[in-house]
């Protein structure tokens, strides 16, 4: 996949990518780049972490540390706030493929 060529563009998917997972439970960003990788996107921590810690400071994500240390690992989960911008993104994500779906 050329998604990296791309990555400007993408890069609002791979945020609503890490909502949807966040609203379904917790998850750390080791295991999330490991998931996106699994759909094509190859972003690495540099990449990845400024986008939780922008969601975080957003209001849709809220992170607690568990261990301490090198062992320590955050877990993210969806707010309230990241639960209702995942509804309001999955209705007009299903608007645009069908629009683009229609064009083929």
């Amino acid at each position: 996949m050329a998604a990296a060529k791309h990555h400007d563009i993408l890069a609002g998917l791979i945020r609503l990518h890490i909502l949807h997972h966040a609203a379904e439970g917790e998850f750390f960003g080791n295991w999330m780049i490991e998931e996106l990788r699994e759909h094509g996107y190859r972003i690495g921590p540099g990449t990845l972490y400024p986008m939780l810690h922008g969601l975080e400071r957003n209001g849709y994500l809220k992170s607690r540390t568990d261990g301490a240390g090198r062992r320590a690992r955050r877990h993210y989960r969806a707010t309230r706030k990241g639960r209702d911008a995942l509804a309001v993104a999955q209705a007009k994500v299903r608007e645009l493929f069908n629009e683009l779906d229609k064009s083929r």
